[in-house]
């Protein structure tokens, strides 16, 4: 994924189920779209965009 972060190994980039979210998407709809998602992903997702706003940037985060 180019060095995008991702989730769970998947190849879903934050910035995709971000954009999806902000679009006006909801997490069930997501998740309907995407079986291989899980809602912790979506969380996880929220997780990184918060840690992101905190520090500028953000290395990998280790999986849960």
């Amino acid at each position: 994924m180019s060095g995008k972060p991702c989730i769970r190994g998947l190849r879903y980039s934050v910035e995709v189920l971000l954009d999806l979210l902000a679009s006006g998407m909801t997490a069930a709809e997501i998740l309907g779209d995407y079986p291989d998602l899980e809602p912790d992903d979506i969380l996880a997702t929220f997780e990184y965009a918060a840690l992101a706003a905190r520090v500028g940037t953000v290395l990998a985060v280790p999986a849960a």
